[in-house]
C-alpha cells in the first residue's frame, strides 16, 4: 500500500492549487477537443462535398488527356501500319519477280519454249505459208500455156494456232 507523504501546511495549499490548475487545464483541453470535433462534423460535409467536386473536375481533365493520348497513339499505329503494308507489298513484288525468274530459268533449262518463242514460231510459219502460196500461184499459169503441168499443189492445211501460252 502506498503511503502519502505528509508535507508541511503551506506546501499543502500550494499542491492543492497546482492540482486545481491541472484539472482546469485538462478540462479546457477536453472542451477544445469536443469543440474541434463538433466543428469538424459541421464542416466535414462541406469539405467532403468540395473534395467530390475537385475529384470530378480532376477526373474530367484526366479523361480528356487520356483520350487525346489514345487518339495520338491510334494515329501513330495507323501510319505505322500503312508503312508496314507498303514495305510488305514491295517485298511481295520482289519475291514474285524472283520466283518468275527462277521458273523461267528452269523451263529454259528443260528446253520448254516460252510464249515469246511460240509467237515467233507462229509468225515464221505464217510467212512460210505465204511463200508457199506465192510459189504455187506462179506455177499454175505455166501449165495453161502448154508446158508440162507442174505437180499438183498440196491442199492447204489450215494452220492451227495454239492458244497463247501464259507469260511465264
Amino acid at each position: 500500500m502506498v503511503k502519502k507523504l505528509q508535507q508541511p501546511g503551506p506546501a499543502k495549499a500550494h499542491g492543492a492549487q497546482l492540482a486545481d490548475a491541472v484539472r482546469d487545464s485538462a478540462q479546457q483541453i477536453w472542451q477544445a477537443g469536443l469543440g474541434a470535433f463538433a466543428k469538424a462534423q459541421a464542416e466535414g460535409s462541406k469539405a467532403f462535398n468540395a473534395l467530390v467536386k475537385e475529384g470530378t473536375a480532376l477526373q474530367r481533365k484526366t479523361q480528356a488527356v487520356a483520350e487525346e493520348k489514345i487518339s495520338e497513339a491510334s494515329s501513330r499505329m495507323g501510319s505505322m501500319a500503312t508503312d508496314i503494308s507498303v514495305k510488305a507489298s514491295g517485298q511481295w513484288d520482289k519475291l514474285e519477280s524472283i520466283f518468275e525468274d527462277r521458273v523461267s530459268k528452269a523451263l529454259h533449262k528443260l528446253d520448254v519454249p516460252s510464249a515469246k518463242d511460240l509467237n515467233a514460231l507462229t509468225t515464221r510459219i505464217e510467212a512460210l505459208a505465204k511463200a508457199v502460196d506465192a510459189l504455187s500461184t506462179k506455177t499454175r499459169p505455166a501449165a495453161k500455156a502448154g508446158k508440162k503441168p507442174a505437180a499438183k499443189p498440196m491442199p492447204k492445211a489450215p494452220i492451227r494456232r495454239r492458244a497463247k501460252a501464259a507469260t511465264v
